[in-house]
C-alpha cells in the first residue's frame, strides 16, 4: 500500500464475493479513486456453489440452477455486465410440482402459493389433503391474527395456521426442497417474513395471497419473465461475465488464507495466504461461510467469531442423470417433485431439468436432477459415488418406475454448504452487526445473513461492498 492508495481484500470467490468486487471495481472506474482491490479464492475455480457442466450436449448445474424474479438483483447484475440476452424463463406450458404422497406422485393444487391454497375449486377436487385436513385449512380463514412479535419455527406457525397435515405433505418437503432445513427448527420471520406479514396485515393466509394473486393477475406480464430464471448457458455465465468484468491481476485463485492480523497502530489488516504471500488491506470484505469467517476472525474479536460459530450448516449432494426420452414410462409436465419426510425416502427433491428449462438436453433425452442429505439425511452425501448413485437409481426406479440404466450421471457434493436460519436467526444476526461495530473495516457477506438464494447473495455483497467503500471515503 502506498501513502494515499487504499486496499479492499476481499475473501471469497463465490456469487457474494465477486459480486461485491464488481461494484466496488465500478466505483473506482467511474471516481477515479485511489482504491486498490484484492480478491482471494481458495479453490482452483471462481463461482463457489454455482458450478456448470456441458458434458454430450448436456448443461448440469452442480448447484443452484436458477433465480427468483421476483428478487430482482440478479436479473439487474445480468443487464448491468450486458449479460441480459441470455437470460431464459421457465418452458412455456410447465408449471407446478408433484408431492410424493403415500408412494405415488400427486399434483400440489393449483393456485397453490407459498403454503396455502388461492384457488378453492382445484384445491376441493384434489386429493392430496384428506377432508379432515381441509377443514383444518379452512379454519385459516376465521382464526385472528397472532399479537406476539416473537420469532416461531415455521412448523409452529404453519400448524397453527393451516394444521399438521399442510405441515407434513406441503409445508415440510417445499422447505426440505429449497433450504434442506427441518421446519421444527427454522425461524418463519428470517426464512418467510412474507407469511407473518399476510397474516399481520389480512388476518388470513388464504384471503391474502387471494388478494396478492388478484394484484399480480392485473399487472402487464413481461413476455420473457417467469419466477424462476436462469442463463441460457447455465448460470457459469454469470460467474464469467463477472470474473471478466474485473482486471485479471487483481483475482487470486488456488490459494486460501489462512490468517487475518490486525496491525497494532490499527490502520490495516495483514492477510497471511497458504502458498506463503502475505497482502496489507486497510479493509477486509469477508465473504465466506460463517463458520470460516469465524475461524479468520477469532484472533481479532473472540465474541464476534463466537456468534459467527453458532450459525449452523447442512449438507446437501444434487445427483443428475441423463435418460432416453422413451425409456421414461411417467409424464414429465412441471418442475419435479418433493418428497415429505413422512414417505421415509433417500431424496429429497427431484428437478426434471430440461423439461423446467430449454437447451438442457438434446432432443431425444432428459435430463433430471435428484436432491439428497439435508437435515434428516445428511450422513448420506458422504458415501462412496456407486453407493450414491446406486441409491437414487433405486429411488427413481420406486417412485418414476425409471428402470434403464442411465446416459451419463454427474455427482455434485455440498458439504456444510446450507446455512440454516434456525429460530432466532434475527437476534443473532444482530448480535454480529453490533459486534462489528467495534472492528472498523471488517466487513461480512453471504448466505448465512440475509437470505440464501443469488439475488439475496448479489444484495448482501453490494451493500458490503458501499459500506466498504464509506469506511474507506
Amino acid at each position: 500500500m502506498t501513502g494515499t492508495e487504499k486496499t479492499i481484500a476481499i475473501v471469497g470467490g463465490g456469487i457474494t464475493g465477486l459480486s461485491a468486487a464488481y461494484f466496488i471495481q465500478q466505483y473506482i472506474k467511474q471516481e477515479n479513486k485511489p482504491i486498490k482491490l484484492i480478491l482471494i479464492e481458495k479453490e482452483n475455480r471462481l463461482g463457489g456453489s454455482i458450478l456448470t457442466v456441458e458434458k454430450n450436449g448436456f448443461i448440469i448445474e452442480g448447484g443452484p440452477d436458477c433465480f427468483l424474479s421476483e428478487k430482482p438483483e440478479a436479473v439487474q447484475l445480468c443487464h448491468h455486465l450486458g449479460i441480459q440476452d441470455q437470460l431464459i424463463g421457465t418452458n412455456k406450458g410447465v408449471k407446478g410440482i408433484f408431492i410424493l404422497s403415500n408412494g405415488k406422485l400427486r399434483e400440489l393444487p393449483d393456485g397453490f402459493m407459498l403454503v396455502a391454497p388461492t384457488s378453492f375449486s382445484s384445491f376441493i377436487k384434489n386429493p392430496l389433503i384428506t377432508p379432515r385436513g381441509k377443514l383444518r385449512m379452512a379454519m385459516d380463514l376465521i382464526l385472528p391474527a397472532k399479537k406476539s412479535e416473537e420469532d416461531e419455527s415455521l412448523a409452529q406457525f404453519v400448524t397453527r395456521r393451516l394444521g399438521k397435515e399442510v405441515l407434513e405433505k406441503i409445508a415440510e418437503p417445499l422447505v426440505a426442497g429449497i433450504h434442506a432445513a427441518d421446519p421444527k427448527t427454522m425461524s418463519v420471520k428470517s426464512t418467510f417474513p412474507r407469511l407473518l406479514d399476510l397474516e399481520k396485515n389480512h388476518r388470513s393466509l388464504i384471503l391474502g395471497l387471494i388478494k396478492r394473486k388478484k394484484i399480480f393477475a392485473s399487472q402487464e406480464p413481461s413476455s420473457s419473465s417467469t419466477m424462476f430464471m436462469t442463463l441460457r448457458k447455465g448460470l457459469v455465465t454469470l460467474i464469467n461475465a463477472l470474473a471478466n468484468s474485473l482486471p485479471s491481476e487483481i483475482i487470486i485463485v488456488g490459494d486460501r488464507v489462512v490468517e487475518v492480523k490486525k496491525k497494532s497502530d490499527l490502520s490495516h489488516y495483514i492477510l497471511r495466504l497458504e502458498g506463503g504471500r502475505t497482502l496489507a488491506a486497510n479493509s477486509v470484505l469477508f465473504a465466506t461461510p460463517a463458520f470460516v469467517s469465524a475461524w479468520l476472525i477469532k484472533p481479532i474479536d473472540h465474541r464476534l467469531a463466537q456468534e459467527l460459530s453458532s450459525i449452523n450448516y447442512i449438507s446437501t449432494a444434487t445427483i443428475s442423470l441423463a435418460y432416453s426420452k422413451k425409456s421414461i414410462p411417467f409424464s414429465l409436465n412441471g418442475f419435479g417433485f418433493v418428497v415429505p419426510q413422512i414417505e421415509k425416502r433417500k431424496i429429497m427433491a427431484c428437478t426434471w431439468s430440461s423439461v423446467k428449462f430449454a437447451h438442457r438436453a438434446p432432443e431425444d433425452s432428459i435430463l433430471i436432477r435428484c436432491f439428497v442429505g439435508g437435515v434428516k439425511n445428511e450422513d448420506l452425501i458422504y458415501l462412496g459415488e456407486n453407493d450414491l448413485i446406486s441409491i437414487v437409481c433405486q429411488e427413481l426406479r420406486e417412485i418414476m418406475k425409471i428402470t434403464a440404466e442411465p446416459l451419463l450421471v454427474e455427482v455434485f457434493r455440498w458439504p456444510k454448504a446450507m446455512p440454516q436460519y434456525n429460530v432466532g436467526h434475527e437476534e443473532k444476526i444482530k448480535k454480529i452487526e453490533n459486534q462489528l461495530h467495534h472492528n472498523p473495516g471488517i466487513f461480512l457477506a453471504g448466505s448465512a445473513y440475509h437470505g440464501i438464494g443469488i439475488s439475496d447473495c448479489i444484495k448482501s455483497g453490494k451493500r458490503a461492498a458501499l459500506a466498504t467503500i464509506k469506511f474507506l471515503s
